[in-house]
């Protein structure tokens, strides 16, 4: 009787242990699955990320290629306009300066024919030499008073030839950069077009706004953002009404 009560015993705590060890793992093996399926849920996140990235990574690649596509349009297209713009500036000082040794070519020999004339009819020995030396004296005149306006024409021809060959002043370039709105890639841009100074950008003209606009692909930014006005205060070296009115501008340089 007393073996059977042990044995009876025994059952029932092994029965006791065996539940409890199986409550345990039945509750790790849950921990497990929920932990399972937050590793897969992380690892269908992180895939539509890496997508994401990928798609961006790809557009940034092609507008790279097309900035630097442009770059390249923008370098060639001053050397360009630089090469045509030599014959056109030596064009006008070939014509200026032609019509004025004509005239004077063509002045010279006017003075002797009245001379001339009024010597013939005067049939007198004596009266021609007193003809020829009021003909000399009265062409000297002429060929001083011709020759005045030849070399003031070509002192101007000489003047607007060179104005144009002047071109920007030399000097040490300014920092474009502290201009709202311009970063690395719009500063060399800028720079291929020939624009290095605050003085240039303050200048700008409506035709001037409209080719730089179409050649760095804008649409009305320049007045946006004010470049203008912004150029000008720093050309007169007013950075404290700068600062006032350009606050977010910085002082060293845009992203």
């Amino acid at each position: 009787m007393g073996t059977f009560f042990y044995v009876v015993l025994a059952f029932l705590i092994g029965v006791l242990v065996g539940w409890f060890l199986w409550g345990r793992l039945r509750g790790e093996l849950d921990s497990l699955r929920g932990d399972l399926d937050r590793t897969r849920s992380e690892r269908d996140r992180l895939r539509t990320d890496g997508d994401r990235l990928t798609g961006e990574l790809d557009a940034c690649g092609k507008t790279r290629a097309d900035l630097e596509r442009r770059l390249r349009e923008a370098s060639a297209a001053p050397a360009a306009g630089s090469s045509a713009a030599k014959p056109a500036s030596q064009a006008p000082a070939a014509l200026m300066s032609t019509p004025a040794t004509a005239k004077s070519a063509a002045t010279k020999p006017a003075p002797a024919k009245p001379a001339a004339a009024k010597a013939v009819p005067g049939k007198a020995v004596p009266a021609k030499p007193a003809a020829k030396l009021a003909a000399t004296k009265t062409s000297a005149p002429a060929k001083s008073a011709t020759s005045k306006p030849a070399t003031a024409k070509s002192a101007t021809a000489k003047s607007a030839t060179a104005k144009p060959a002047a071109g920007p002043a030399s000097g040490k370039p300014d920092n474009l950069r502290r201009l709202i709105g311009i970063g690395p890639v719009n500063e060399k841009l800028l720079k291929a077009q020939g624009v290095t100074s605050f003085a240039q950008i303050a200048s700008w003209a409506a035709a001037d706004i409209k080719r730089i606009e179409d050649v760095m692909n804008f649409d009305g930014r320049i007045a946006r953002e004010r470049w203008i006005e912004q150029a000008k205060l720093l050309a007169a070296g007013n950075e404290k009404e700068f600062a006032k009115q350009f606050p977010t501008a910085g002082t060293a340089s845009n992203s």
